[in-house]
């Protein structure tokens, strides 16, 4: 019997788990705690986690395969961590806008997560939002309306040519990127605008401003409106929590039913952040 507790946020999402030590190699009731934690509360937190790369690595596999991302340059040695990293003569954060991570991929991540190396001594919190209650919010009309349509989801905003060459110089040295593969940005894939979850059944939103391009049988400009509002409507501060890091802490969201947003407030401070990503599965 593991001795634990969880411990809400906030009312719309999020809980700190205390009691359970993710550097060790954790008992299946253990892994089985923290994905109900996951899935009632969207994202779980864990302080004062001393965690190597391959212990991090370790835990995320404990919840599936994990995603090695066809953009970031990862950690030496270890092609699954992602080192998400602000010096401090810095002004550009990485993943600056409300979103849900690699939904450009056919098949996009379950969870991410994502572990804090090093932290600024004020500012650098992360929200994240309950795609779940966006959707319940909506009025009964436009849920008729949005069950029925699918949006394309695309890389080449972030990793495409023309992105990269307007902010090339601002990311090639603390955030590596793939210039060879911009190509690969321009693929498009579509999923449906609102989403079943497959473990709780729930329906939630599932578009985000930094992959969704349009909804599929539209143009760009038709589909704006409709976009731009949703894009609103789903970061609503009642749908919110927001979470302030320390050393060791980690982060621990589910793609499937949340967004989340890194605030850049701590220009003059290093910041150093190393995530994993869980894959997911075809959303339906």
């Amino acid at each position: 019997m593991i001795n634990y507790d969880v411990t809400p946020i906030a009312g719309a999402c999020g809980a700190e788990i205390h009691g359970i030590d993710i550097s060790q190699d954790l008992s299946d009731e253990a892994i089985q705690a923290i994905r109900t934690a996951l899935l009632d509360h969207l994202v779980v937190f864990f302080r004062d986690q001393d965690l190597t790369p391959d212990q991090h690595v370790a835990f995320g596999r404990r919840f599936g395969e994990l995603n090695i991302d066809r953009f970031v340059v990862p950690m030496e040695g270890h092609p699954e961590v992602m080192v998400v990293l602000k010096e401090a003569d810095e002004t550009q954060n990485f993943g600056e806008v409300w979103h849900s991570d690699v939904t450009f991929q056919a098949e996009p991540a379950m969870g991410s997560i994502l572990h804090a190396v090093e932290v600024p001594p004020f500012g650098g919190d992360t929200m994240w939002a309950n795609q779940y209650l966006a959707y319940e919010a909506l009025s009964d009309g436009m849920k008729r309306m949005l069950e029925e349509l699918r949006a394309v989801h695309t890389a080449r905003g972030g990793y495409g040519k023309e992105a990269l060459d307007k902010r090339f110089d601002k990311l090639k040295r603390s955030m590596k990127i793939y210039r060879d593969r911009d190509h690969e940005a321009e693929t498009e894939v579509t999923h449906p605008i609102v989403r079943t979850h497959p473990e709780t059944g729930r329906k939630a939103l599932y578009v985000n401003a930094a992959y969704t391009e349009r909804i599929e049988d539209m143009t760009v400009a038709e589909s704006r409106p409709i976009l731009e509002y949703l894009y609103r409507h789903c970061a609503r501060p009642e749908f919110t929590c927001r979470f302030t890091w320390s050393k060791g802490a980690v982060a621990f969201w589910d793609n499937r039913s949340a967004q989340h947003y890194p605030i850049n407030d701590y220009n003059g401070f290093r910041r150093e952040m190393h995530r994993v990503t869980v894959c997911g599965d075809t959303p339906i």
